[in-house]
């Protein structure tokens, strides 16, 4: 009967120990699974701190740039802002003293230069001229008759000009003309020239 006890005794015990063993295994590999999915955690929140301060520094630098950009265009855009209404008055002060033109001792040969060039645009042996009174008068002087030799033409005056200095033909009764007053000369100019004058006013050579 002791006998038969002791054996259980003795199994109940082995199966004990056999659950305990069991038990600390699991804890073991428990703890193991933890720490690995610690270490995982901790290289994946590096990971993407990483990420996130690489990010943060290409968002900077972005910044930056385009700052930097919008100073630099900022900047080109006031000065060329100051650069066109210093070019605006120049032309604006020409333009009042066109007339001017008028009273030089050679105006007369301007004036038939005038007249020639229009003649030459509209390709018409019969015109009328309109003109400012001292631009006829010029042209009245000398001018319209060479013209009319060099052209062969039949050219008469017509209504004075209301506005500009120099002459504006017309041919076709009128259906056709061409501007060559000394404003409307300038206007056509005018693009070509601003860059010039402009480096003429910076002190520049041209």
């Amino acid at each position: 009967m002791n006998t038969e006890t002791e054996e259980i005794d003795r199994l109940a015990r082995a199966i004990l120990a056999e659950a305990r063993e069991e038990s600390a295994q699991i804890r073991a590999q428990a703890s193991e699974k933890a720490e690995a999915i610690k270490r995982r955690g901790e290289q994946e929140a590096a990971s993407v701190r990483k990420s996130i301060l690489e990010r943060a520094n290409q968002d900077a630098d972005r910044l930056r740039s385009q700052a930097v950009a919008t100073a630099q265009l900022q900047a080109r855009s006031s000065q060329l802002g100051s650069r066109e209404k210093l070019l605006e008055r120049v032309f604006s002060e020409v333009r009042k003293r066109l007339d001017g033109v008028t009273k030089r001792p050679d105006y007369d040969e301007i004036a038939a230069q005038l007249l020639r060039e229009a003649l030459s645009e509209l390709r018409a042996d019969k015109a009328e001229i309109h003109a400012d009174a001292a631009t006829q008068k010029a042209l009245m002087q000398r001018g319209l008759d060479t013209v009319t030799r060099e052209f062969k033409g039949q050219y008469t005056f017509g209504a004075p000009l209301q506005e500009g200095t120099g002459v504006l033909v017309t041919a076709s009764n009128g259906k056709v003309q061409y501007d060559n007053t000394l404003e409307n000369r300038l206007n056509r100019l005018e693009g070509t020239l601003r860059s010039s004058v402009y480096k003429v006013l910076m002190g520049d050579k041209v």
